[in-house]
């Protein structure tokens, strides 16, 4: 069994990004920037923006952080919103989700101009992904890409099951494995027989947030593992969506939870802001 650590993947990609990054300084007199707006106080969101933000001085890319109290109105969130995207020292925006009640969070993500739109949560760029065309890609499913590349697993003509369709992870992830010419299931809360869907998969990606759903019995003998998962086992202690020390004895090679995807997702990230910094100078 392979362990697929996504910490030690994810230092190598920073690592090149800060090579990047120093390029780009060095040709535009500039640095790359990412601004991150954090809009009340909601503990997990605050510390998923330290995280990011620490990740983008390392590997040398400046931050714009705006924290906003709980109590700021619509009008007030889309007033910073236009600025950034107007700002030309902004290469990307990251409004951090979810938001307070309230607030109209479609209306304010469509302020974020499609080319900062790092996320790549944008329908534009999801239509981009769809119809096999450059854009920009959300970070997780993205950073699971990344991860098999890196740890030289196929992906074409291999039966990849996903399981949870949300627009930010499911969904692209199918995309992306369907554009890497896997053959690829979509699983979900009204799929017939997940048992057996995912018994089928070559590559099974697990992102459903519901704590270690995937047993032993739902993995194929020598499956590639993808937990995308971050929950609580009924210790409080962190875990993902795969039941890992049982799957672990089925699967070729699997993440851990935590340090396998999360990591990578962060890492996508800084790579999204300076690809989109790139562009913009074309």
């Amino acid at each position: 069994m392979k362990l697929i650590d996504g910490k030690v993947i994810a230092a190598e990609i920073r690592a090149e990004l800060k090579a990047r990054t120093q390029a780009f300084e060095e040709k535009y007199g500039k640095k790359i920037g990412l601004a991150v707006v954090l809009i009340g106080n909601d503990p997990a969101s605050q510390v998923y923006v330290r995280n990011k933000v620490k990740a983008c001085e390392e590997a040398g890319i400046r931050s714009f952080r705006h924290d906003l109290p709980e109590e700021t109105t619509q009008k007030q969130a889309e007033e910073l919103v236009s600025a950034l995207a107007e700002d030309e020292h902004v290469h990307g925006i990251l409004i951090q989700l979810p938001l307070p009640r309230g607030l109209d969070e479609k209306r304010l993500l469509s302020l974020i101009p499609p080319s900062k739109d790092v996320d790549g949560f944008l329908a534009e760029n999801i239509g981009r992904l769809a119809l096999k065309e450059a854009g920009t890609v959300a970070c997780t499913p993205l950073g699971v890409m990344e991860m098999l590349s890196r740890s030289n697993i196929p992906v074409a003509g291999k039966r990849a099951v996903v399981v949870g369709r949300s627009n930010i992870v499911g969904r692209p992830m199918a995309l992306l494995l369907l554009n890497a010419d896997a053959t690829v299931t979509v699983c979900h809360s009204k799929t017939k027989d997940l048992l057996e869907e995912c018994r089928r998969a070559d590559i099974l990606v697990a992102a459903i947030g519901k704590p270690k759903f995937i047993t032993a019995d739902m993995v194929k003998e020598g499956a590639v593992v993808i937990d995308v998962g971050m929950d609580r086992d009924e210790n409080g202690k962190l875990c993902g969506d795969v039941d890992f020390e049982n799957v672990k004895e089925k699967a070729s090679a699997i993440t851990p939870v935590p340090g396998g995807v999360g990591p990578m997702t962060i890492a996508m990230l800084l790579k999204n802001t300076c690809d989109a910094a790139e562009r913009a100078q074309r």
